[in-house]
């Protein structure tokens, strides 16, 4: 197979996974794979091993067209812009997917959010499903992976938790089964090797869902630290992370995490890790194990 295997956002964390697992695990040869970044400067490693780097710019058109071209099957990774007023992230998808359909590009892959569809309590989830619909209406085959909530989100909440014995909440009972970048790195990696020409959409998640009391349970257990889980309502929640000094704009995007978990929304267990990468996923319980000098500080 000597499809062109391209990869937005490529020195990100999840892009640079993405691409590791092209190369070393994958083993598909570096002339195959093309980075996209709109900082070239620091993808020389890559470039050291023979993958193509191009300047792509999502605010511009006309770098993307020009990044794509010849490009079999694009990942798409969502770009970190979190304007949930303005719509920015929406456009700029848009504006890759048009990109896209103009280079002639044969596979389009996508890095979603689970359940993104309207009535999502999630702040952001309106680019995700906007982009899910543009990409369907392109008429470029697709895989959509809807990532769930990674493991090193964790380390937003987890730190200060530690230190303070109290995990302030409003996710009550709602369950959530993390996953590891690593994982879902390397699934998506598999996904867009595979050369699979179906519309699919995968959700990927970790291996097993827990409550937020079961994972404060799960940390004590690794760390020999006690923590109180703390029910609040969302906007005391919210006053509370402004508080402790969250940016106004972020707090409230981020008690949208629990709302969505508190209505079951991102409780789902699914094997698509283990299916696409042929790896099982790393439990929660290692990934604390393995950063517990970093969550103890």
């Amino acid at each position: 197979m000597t499809e062109t295997l391209l990869v937005t956002g490529a020195s990100g964390q999840l892009g640079r996974g993405v691409i590791h697992h092209l190369l070393d695990t994958l083993k598909v040869a570096p002339q195959r794979i093309i980075a996209a970044t709109r900082n070239p400067a620091n993808l020389a490693d890559l470039a050291a091993r023979g993958v193509a780097i191009r300047a792509a710019d999502f605010d511009d058109a006309a770098s993307l067209a020009s990044a794509f071209k010849g490009a079999d099957r694009v990942l798409i990774i969502s770009t970190s812009e979190l304007d949930v007023h303005g719509g920015k992230r929406l456009k700029q998808h848009e504006t890759a997917v048009a990109a896209a359909r103009k280079a002639g590009v044969s596979h389009l892959l996508y890095t979603s959010m689970p359940n993104p569809e309207p009535g999502s309590p999630i702040l952001f989830a309106g680019d995700h499903y906007g982009t899910e619909q543009a990409i369907k209406a392109s008429g470029i085959s697709y895989t959509i992976f809807r990532n769930g909530w990674y493991q090193e989100n964790l380390f937003m909440a987890l730190p200060h938790a530690i230190a303070s014995g109290h995990w302030y909440t409003s996710a009550a009972d709602g369950r959530i089964a993390h996953g590891a970048r690593d994982d879902m790195a390397a699934a998506i990696a598999a996904g867009l090797a595979s050369g699979a020409t179906a519309s699919t959409t995968y959700t990927l998640t970790g291996p097993q869902a827990y409550t937020v009391a079961e994972i404060a349970a799960l940390v004590t257990e690794v760390t020999g630290k006690p923590i109180e889980v703390v029910q609040l309502p969302d906007e005391a929640l919210t006053e509370g992370l402004k508080a402790a000094g969250v940016p106004e704009g972020f707090a409230p995007i981020i008690t949208s995490f629990d709302t969505n978990t508190r209505s079951g929304r991102i409780a789902m267990v699914t094997d698509a890790v283990e299916t696409l990468s042929g790896r099982k996923p790393q439990p929660l319980k290692q990934f604390l194990e393995a950063n517990k000098a970093a969550l103890v500080g």
